[in-house]
């Protein structure tokens, strides 16, 4: 009987299809993708692919750390991505490296790059949602809520004509107004953020205070807001977010605001399955 061979070319070929098969069950993550420079400085993001083929919704997930610390490995919506969500999570210049705006300025360069690039990766990027934790949802809120100011979008990267608009923002216990945070912290937060709030704004005037908080942005066409805040948080005080809601209110805007009982400053009560039934609720109501 006669042996069939496979010549090694079509044999290859056969094994990438089954790999690429077996792969596009799976999330795949694209690591370091570097979507702008800041003089010397690579800005780069990791891309969170779903499973499957299709467009997806596209999540850019800005971490938190103080403004000083963290980076684009610590992304803790995996659940999300595993259902379906694509998301970007974004490295951008720490205040140990450069001074606020510089932080708003990446962000929504990512944001630019994203659009202008989502089709390589089959994203649908004309709605974008942001979110983020901590110092980085403080950060998504500013840059959710101040569309085409003209101090806060900044001039990096290579995409400046595209928009860096949002469809939606996701606060996981951020701050809102930096002009009532210290009056309103413990002393467990105050010792955190008196020195996190020097380094990122330094000894500039309190003009640059209010343009680095969101309440003093938000006006009728912001995007819908989902707030998710502990009411035990000994570290970002609640009443941020409540200051945030209120101001969506007086403007008229979408907003919801969950209160965690309980919880204190993150965690996992943040990203367990009630939680985030509600986040994709509201992403079904952005997307």
């Amino acid at each position: 009987m006669m042996r069939r061979v496979f010549p090694i070319v079509a044999l290859c070929s056969l094994l990438h299809s089954l790999t690429h098969a077996e792969d596009s069950r799976q999330p795949q993550i694209i690591r370091d993708i570097q979507y702008a420079r800041a003089g010397e400085q690579s800005l780069e993001l990791d891309l969170h692919l779903p499973p499957g083929k299709t467009r997806s919704p596209l999540i850019v997930w800005v971490h938190g750390g103080a403004w000083r610390s963290g980076s684009k490995s610590g992304m803790p919506l995996g659940k999300l991505v595993e259902e379906g969500y694509a998301i970007a999570s974004v490295d951008y210049r720490l205040s140990t490296q450069a001074k606020f705006p510089a932080q708003i300025h990446d962000i929504k360069a990512a944001i630019r790059y994203l659009r202008s690039h989502g089709s390589d990766w089959r994203l649908s990027s004309k709605k974008i949602v942001v979110a983020g934790d901590s110092a980085g949802a403080h950060l998504a809120a500013l840059v959710g809520v101040s569309n085409e100011h003209s101090v806060l979008e900044g001039s990096i990267g290579n995409d400046c004509t595209q928009s860096s608009a949002v469809q939606g923002i996701i606060s996981f216990y951020g701050a809102a107004n930096l002009t009532t945070i210290l009056s309103q912290s413990t002393p467990h937060g105050l010792s955190v953020r008196v020195p996190a709030l020097e380094l990122l704004l330094g000894g500039q005037p309190t003009n640059v205070v209010r343009l680095a908080s969101p309440v003093f942005h938000v006006d009728p066409r912001d995007p819908p807001l989902l707030l998710l805040h502990g009411d035990q948080d000994p570290q970002m005080p609640i009443n941020q977010s409540i200051e945030l809601r209120g101001a969506y209110q007086k403007a008229k805007g979408f907003v919801e605001f969950e209160v965690v009982q309980g919880a204190g400053h993150g965690g996992a009560a943040f990203y367990d399955a009630e939680r985030m039934a509600l986040v994709k609720r509201f992403l079904r109501h952005s997307f």
